[in-house]
C-alpha cells in the first residue's frame, strides 16, 4: 500500500522528481543505515552464529544468485555489472518487512529466534557477496589484489554497511550510548522502511514494468520457489532441526527486500528491472508464501 500510494502521488505530481529522489537519498544514506545499527548493536552475537542453518540458508541463496547470473547473460544478453545488480534481488530477501511478521504469525514466538539470527546477518553476508561478485565482474583485467582493495573500499564507502559496522562495533565493545543520541537513531530508524518504500513508488514510475517483465518473472520465480526448495534440501543435508527448517524455509521464501532496488541504484545499473522484481514477486508472494505454509505445516 505504500509502494502504492508512492506511485500514484508520482503520477498525480502530487510529489515531483526531486522530491522523489530526496526520500531516496535520504533512506539510503542516513534512515535505513540508522536501522541497521539499532539491529547490529543490540543483537547477541553469541546465539547468531548457527553454522548448519547460516549454511543451508547461504548455499541456497547463493545458488539462486549464480544462476541468475548466469541465466540473464546467457539468455537476456545483460552486461556483467548489470547481471550482478538485477541478479541481487535472487539474493536479498525482504526479512524484516515480510520474514519476521509473517514467521511470528505462523510459528508464534517459538520460530523468532531463527528469524532474529538470520536478520541480524543477512545485510552484511549479501552486502559483502554482491559487492565483491559485482567488483570482479567488472575488473576489467584488474589484478587479484587490486580487485579486494576496491571491494574493501566499497564496502567502507557503503552507507549501509557502515550503519552495520559501527553497529558491531558498539555490540563488540558493549559501548553505552547517550540516551539522547539513542533516542535521534531510533526516529530515524522508524522513518527508514516508509520513506524508502514510498519513495520507490515514486521511483517506480519512470520505468517499463513490460519492459523489464521477462526479468522480474526470472527473479521471481528464483527468490520465491527455487530458494525455499533448495534451502529445505540444504536444512535436510545439513541435519537442521525441525523447527529451525521451517522457520529458514518460511523466511527464504518471501519476495526479494527493497535492498534489492538500492544494490542496483548504488551502481546505477538495472534499476529498472530491479524495481520490477521487486513488486512483481512482492504481489506474487501473497500466493508463493501461502503455498509453502501450507507445505511445511
Amino acid at each position: 500500500m505504500i509502494i502504492g500510494a508512492g506511485y500514484f502521488c508520482a503520477c498525480k505530481g502530487v510529489v515531483n522528481t526531486s522530491a522523489t529522489d530526496g526520500m531516496m537519498s535520504f533512506a539510503i544514506k542516513i534512515a535505513i543505515p540508522c536501522l541497521l545499527f539499532r539491529a547490529t548493536s543490540s543483537i547477541d552475537l553469541a546465539s547468531a552464529f548457527q553454522w548448519r542453518l547460516l549454511s543451508a540458508y547461504y548455499l541456497a541463496a547463493t545458488s539462486c544468485f549464480a544462476l541468475s547470473i548466469i541465466l540473464l547473460r546467457k539468455f537476456f544478453q545483460k552486461r556483467p555489472g548489470e547481471a550482478v545488480a538485477i541478479s541481487f534481488g535472487a539474493l536479498f530477501s525482504n526479512l524484516v518487512m515480510l520474514g519476521l511478521p509473517i514467521s511470528q504469525r505462523a510459528w508464534g514466538s517459538a520460530g523468532l529466534e531463527t528469524s532474529f539470527v538470520l536478520v541480524a546477518v543477512n545485510a552484511p553476508v549479501c552486502y559483502l557477496i554482491g559487492i565483491s561478485v559485482m567488483e570482479i565482474s567488472r575488473a576489467d583485467g584488474r589484478g587479484a589484489l587490486a580487485t579486494v582493495k576496491v571491494v574493501a573500499n566499497e564496502m567502507f564507502r557503503n552507507s549501509l554497511m557502515i550503519g552495520i559496522g559501527l553497529g558491531l562495533i558498539v555490540n563488540l565493545l558493549e559501548i553505552e550510548l547517550p540516551g539522547t543520541m539513542l533516542s535521534a537513531i531510533e526516529m530515524l530508524a522508524t522513518a527508514a522502511l516508509p520513506v524508502a518504500l514510498f519513495g520507490l513508488g515514486g521511483i517506480l514510475t519512470r520505468y517499463s514494468m513490460r519492459r523489464s517483465r521477462n526479468e522480474a518473472t526470472l527473479i521471481s520465480l528464483l527468490s520465491l520457489l527455487l530458494q525455499p526448495l533448495l534451502t529445505l534440501l540444504f536444512c535436510r543435508l545439513f541435519e537442521v532441526d525441525e523447527s529451525t527448517t521451517r522457520t529458514a524455509v518460511l523466511m527464504s521464501s518471501v519476495a526479494p527486500g527493497l535492498n534489492a532496488y538500492l544494490f542496483a541504484c548504488m551502481y546505477q545499473r538495472g534499476e529498472g528491472a530491479a524495481a520490477s522484481s521487486v513488486l512483481m514477486s512482492t504481489i506474487a508472494s501473497v500466493f508463493s508464501v501461502s503455498l509453502w505454509l501450507l507445505i511445511l505445516r
